[in-house]
């Protein structure tokens, strides 16, 4: 059946969360009660990126673009947009130029984006398999079971330059060659989806709206190297993306996709699921493989690497949910078309979630080589309130800080190495003025310190002892030789633990020293934290001239550290003062200050 409009609703875990399904269930209310159900169909989607406008809500055919849409809304985009054909004028997305766009790549967010991995999501409902194919899904597996050779699609994948995007940016060709070339009797696919890293979900974001690309490629590269069997290993906190994974791998297995005799080729290949417990450390291949065997989640010693003897002892190939993404569109278009994207040494794009200090928070994919300038500034929209830009994390906890003076700096792996930074698997987090730089760095450092498995001494014993020394610089009682030792044991930490998260969680500490060291240096000479971030460096005082007396904060102080009469200016008792900050969140009218 064709109709008129389709309604397209944002259902990503962020809208969801904001009520996405109720803004769903209530235009199919609408719908069925004006009778327009066979004028309209509203279709669930995956995540559309845009995450600081959602709930989303896209109108086809004219791409009428709904913005921070709420369930009372549903009555009037049935009754207006599709009943009358006039749009909802109040909730299309407004850009600062104030100029109402309708198309979506008219709005600033997207246009410097070039989609490949996020190709579907926002476009297709993920639970529908027929929508994938529409679009060109399993083509591209056809083509390779029955026009390719596995040797023309390693070529391929090697013409095109993909390197893994999980982190460490190693040629995909390359490992599933080494994989092809074993002669062994079984060999596995191994999707790593445990994605770890604060403030990221991308991987999260493709799952749930394109499930069926993972799929794909999974097969393709089962077909490549040998395989029939793979796994995805996801992390139990990912519901809807293990719901609509269970969903895809069904479908497809009905349709001939997955299962004995693809498409009547001869070749077998299933997949299954294995749920990880949300160690951060399992995003590690060797302690990924670990945990899908059913064993504790700890790295092992590399070589052998798991291409040539990994899950079981058996070959075996690992690459993240991203990389998998960009497989079937290398296929179909060819590795030459992949490759005249980005630069000479990191093709095609980048898929990151870009969060923190930011106007315009969400999901994005770019060119590589594109800078951070273009993404903080033209595709984020810059920093909230005028502040001023101070850095970004980009890595997570296994990267560094770049500061304002590389914004200009084209993004791909070596210039971020360079940087004292890596790509990581994409989360790249902004900071403004008003962050410590200091305490950034203790709370990546209590991250990688709460994760670490333990099985090696430089990152168990000196993880420990390098976030002790930052915290002493946070508490004021540090000494200026505490520097050189944070950066001692930071080298040893890289050069002496067996795993890639011992390895990159000094990254933090060396980073912010080389750009941000006199800011430690404050808190350690002066007993001051310049952004007034560090609590135990801070004292609590009211402001006289603005304290109405309404005693709002002596009634939230936990130690009774605030006295004063009603109606007249209160004050605070430093020696009594935990420095907790309850007086200024509960103040309205910004008498309480730090100093």
């Amino acid at each position: 059946m064709s109709y008129k409009n389709y309604i397209l609703v944002c259902g990503g875990t962020g809208c969801e969360s904001s009520k996405a399904d109720a803004i769903y269930k209530s235009i199919l209310q609408q719908l069925e009660k004006r009778g327009l159900s066979k004028e309209a169909q509203v279709v669930k989607t995956g995540c559309f990126g845009f995450c600081e406008k959602g709930p989303i809500v896209k109108v086809l055919p004219d791409e009428s673009f709904y913005v921070k849409v709420t369930p009372d809304d549903a009555q009037e985009i049935v009754a207006e947009h599709i009943e009358k054909g006039r749009k909802v004028e109040r909730l299309l997305y407004n850009n600062t130029a104030s100029k109402e766009h309708t198309k979506i790549d008219d709005l600033d967010f997207y246009q410097k984006q070039f989609r490949i991995v996020l190709r579907n999501c926002g476009f297709i409902n993920p639970e529908d398999i027929s929508e994938y194919i529409a679009r060109d899904g399993y083509l591209a597996l056809e083509k390779v079971l029955f026009e390719m050779k596995p040797e023309d699609v390693i070529n391929e994948l090697k013409t095109a330059g993909l390197r893994g995007r999980g982190g460490a940016g190693f040629a995909t060709w390359m490992k599933w060659n080494f994989t092809k070339d074993v002669k062994e009797d079984q060999k596995y696919i191994v999707c790593n989806a445990d994605e770890g890293d604060p403030g990221a979900y991308m991987d999260r974001s493709t799952l749930e709206g394109d499930p069926h690309s993972i799929l794909e490629a999974m097969a393709i590269a089962g077909h490549t190297v040998g395989a029939n069997q793979g796994y995805i290993y996801i992390r139990a906190e990912y519901p809807l993306a293990i719901n609509r994974l269970k969903i895809a791998i069904n479908q497809a297995r009905e349709n001939g996709l997955l299962g004995k005799d693809i498409l009547g080729s001869g070749f077998d290949f299933d997949i299954e699921i294995r749920l990880g417990a949300g160690a951060f450390v399992c995003g590690e291949e060797t302690a990924l493989l670990a945990s899908l065997e059913g064993k504790r989640g700890m790295p092992i010693p590399r070589p052998p690497f798991p291409a040539v003897k990994g899950l079981w002892g058996k070959p075996t190939v690992i690459n993240n949910v991203e990389t998998y993404a960009s497989v079937p569109v290398i296929i179909a278009k060819g590795g030459k078309w992949f490759a005249s994207i980005g630069t000479e040494t990191s093709k095609g794009t980048k898929v990151f979630a870009l969060t923190g200090k930011i106007n315009n928070s969400g999901l994005i994919e770019v060119p590589m080589g594109t800078t951070l300038r273009e993404i903080i500034y033209d595709i984020g929209g810059g920093i909230p309130g005028g502040k001023k830009f101070k850095a970004v994390q980009t890595g997570g906890p296994s990267g560094g800080v770049i500061t304002a003076d590389y914004l200009d700096t084209p993004i791909d792996y070596e210039n971020l190495q360079k940087l004292g930074s890596i790509m990581g698997s994409g989360g790249m987090i902004v900071m403004d003025e008003d962050d410590c730089m200091v305490d950034v760095t203790k709370f990546y450092l209590e991250f990688t310190v709460d994760e670490s498995c333990g099985k090696c001494a430089p990152c168990r014993i000196g993880g420990r002892q390098l976030h002790t020394l930052v915290e002493k610089v946070t508490k004021g009682t540090a000494e200026e030789k505490d520097i050189k030792k944070m950066r001692q044991l930071s080298h040893a930490m890289r050069k002496a633990s067996l795993c890639g998260l011992g390895q990159t969680a000094p990254n933090p500490v060396i980073s912010t020293l080389t750009y941000f060291e006199d800011e430690y240096m404050t808190h350690i000479r002066d007993g001051k934290c310049p952004a007034r971030k560090c609590t135990d460096l801070l004292s609590f005082s009211i402001l006289p001239d603005k304290c109405i007396g309404c005693g709002l904060c002596a009634k939230k102080c936990p130690v009774n550290a605030i006295t004063g009469e009603k109606r007249q200016a209160h004050g605070i008792d430093s020696a009594l003062c935990i420095k907790c900050g309850e007086c200024e969140q509960v103040c309205k009218f910004n008498a309480v200050i730090r100093e």
